[in-house]
């Protein structure tokens, strides 16, 4: 049976640039995601319906229900953790 195993990131704690950051990946994590729906023959629908391929969260990041957004926040974030927490650093050049 699987048991998820997770790094632990508990300790980790990101500076306000880092998190500014996070926001950027979240925004382009959404894009991404938008772009390979599109590109498959998804269009915006009030509902999600998989036979017409219709979805609700084909808007801007922008314009996302703010849970959509703390999804993909939350993805960022721990993606950002989980790179500091193995030894790497992240800076702006």
């Amino acid at each position: 049976m699987y048991k998820p195993n997770p790094i632990d990131t508990f300790n980790v704690s990101l500076s306000d640039d880092i998190k500014a950051l996070a926001e950027v990946l979240a925004k382009n994590t959404h894009d991404v995601w938008a772009a390979s729906r599109i590109k498959e023959g998804w269009t915006y629908g009030d509902m999600r319906d998989d036979s017409k391929k219709t979805h609700p969260c084909l808007v801007p990041y922008e314009d996302l229900p703010e849970s959509e957004k703390e999804y993909d926040r939350a993805t960022s974030l721990e993606t950002l953790k989980v790179i500091l927490s193995l030894g790497y650093c992240i800076g702006k050049t």
